[in-house]
């Protein structure tokens, strides 16, 4: 019985294989379902890019991500605590246009290392991420504090703040 639901199997999976039509009498290629793309061609590789991204030969980079946790401070006053945000969220684009923040945003819910938001910083210097960080008037004021960690990702992450431009009709 296993041996013939392993046949059918097989059958199944070879019988779904998808093949273009071949010209001149040539059998064709295999395919994807997807309106004629086939997946496994590989982009053709940009140097300029790579270079004027900083990437290494896996198309990666050290950067810093700074996560951010409940501070010692509480402040109740709701007036203060808004501006207190509007100065956050003003130091964060003020980074971003400066090509030091990558990427930025706060959790949406409660985690057990009460981490609140993140910052991946364009640096691989703890030291220089924490100068950064430390402009940030709600860390100044106590309501955060922060942790610092070393991070390797794509070297084409900064490249998505230029696209949340072209999508985003309002900043907080």
């Amino acid at each position: 019985m296993k041996n013939i639901l392993l046949v059918l199997i097989l059958c199944l999976i070879t019988s779904c294989s998808i093949r273009t039509k071949g010209q001149d009498g040539q059998p064709g290629k295999s395919g994807t379902s997807e309106a004629g793309t086939n997946k496994t061609e590989k982009p053709k590789f940009n140097q300029e890019l790579a270079t004027s991204l900083g990437a290494d030969k896996y198309g990666m980079k050290a950067y810093t991500i700074v996560m951010l946790t409940t501070g010692p401070t509480k402040i109740e006053d709701k007036t203060k605590k808004g501006e207190l945000m509007k100065g956050h969220l003003a130091n964060i684009g003020k980074l971003a246009d400066e090509g030091k923040i990558i990427v930025a945003g706060p959790f949406l819910e409660e985690n057990k290392e009460a981490f609140q938001g993140m910052f991946i910083f364009n640096t691989k210097s703890k030291e220089e991420a924490e100068e950064w960080v430390k402009t940030d008037p709600a860390v100044q004021a106590g309501v955060f504090s922060y942790e610092i960690f070393p991070w390797y990702g794509s070297a084409a992450l900064p490249m998505y703040l230029k696209h949340h431009k072209e999508i985003s009709k309002e900043n907080p």
